[in-house]
């Protein structure tokens, strides 16, 4: 088996723990960020030769291309793994300027600069993958969760430009699309706006039930998600999307489909607004 050397943002937890973790295991080197090197300090112990953890707050543009150049001067990083971030629920009217600015600035702004100042190395170096962590949110949208859907459907629609722009310097670009998992993210670092009265019983506060364990675990099991992410490493060509759970692909698939049939009945008001032929 190829050793590979990786670039993860956000380690700490969740995702990016899980790949950290397994890639570990499996003998590849990771170069993982967090915000606090408490969190990792077990992997850095039994890893030392292997696993080099770096303090980032990726809001910080400066600092993003500073860790990526410092990653690169070491040698070859075969596989970037932009996967910090975080949810933020509640109406649309319930969240602050201050949220907003702020999940803008981690979502998909510190996912945009990580991707731009890692082009230029590996095109440099002849190739190498992109995986952008997104989620099945990034094609379906439900209510209470208009900030976050804004990210990810932003983010995936710049992922799915650069793919195309870099596929002929032998770089792919994959976007992962989770669906519900039993993560920090859902039970731990969700963040929730403060509700306002008149959205009591609305279906923006659905969301309630979902971060509530009691109200049953998520079903996608992160560790396999994490190990269908690693393979994916391995496909030629790199898969544009990966849907992670059956829950995700029934409800991004349903979407989809009513999303084309509802296209197909604007096809005389589309050609309406053409010039006639000829003209």
């Amino acid at each position: 088996m190829t050793t590979r050397t990786w670039l993860i943002t956000g380690v700490s937890s969740g995702f990016g723990h899980a790949l950290t973790t397994q890639l570990l295991q499996r003998g590849d080197t990771v170069i993982g960020t967090v915000r606090n090197l408490d969190k990792v300090a077990g992997l850095a112990e039994k890893y030392p030769d292997t696993f080099r953890p770096e303090i980032l707050d990726v809001t910080d543009t400066a600092a993003v291309r500073k860790t990526v150049d410092g990653a690169f001067a070491a040698g070859r990083v075969n596989v970037i793994v932009s996967n910090a971030g975080y949810g933020l629920f509640g109406a649309a009217e319930e969240i602050s300027d201050a949220q907003v600015d702020h999940i803008v600035a981690t979502n998909p702004t510190g996912s945009i600069t990580l991707i731009r100042a890692a082009l230029p190395h590996l095109r440099a170096q002849g190739g190498g993958r992109i995986i952008q962590m997104s989620t099945y949110g990034g094609q379906v949208a439900l209510p209470g969760n208009s900030l976050y859907h804004a990210t990810k459907w932003g983010i995936e629609g710049f992922a799915e430009s650069v793919a195309q722009e870099v596929a002929p310097f032998n770089i792919g670009v994959t976007i992962v699309e989770p669906g519900g998992a039993r993560t920090e993210f859902r039970y731990g670092s969700a963040q929730v706006a403060d509700p306002i009265d008149a959205y009591e019983g609305n279906s923006a506060h659905a969301f309630q039930a979902m971060l509530d364990p009691a109200g049953g675990l998520a079903p996608g099991d992160p560790q396999r998600m994490a190990a269908r992410i690693i393979e994916s490493a391995d496909t030629e060509p790199a898969p544009l999307r990966m849907v992670l759970g059956s829950q995700a692909l029934d409800s991004t698939l349903s979407v989809l489909r009513r999303r084309i049939e509802d296209f197909e009945t604007q096809r005389e008001l589309a050609a309406s607004t053409d010039f006639p032929a000829g003209e």
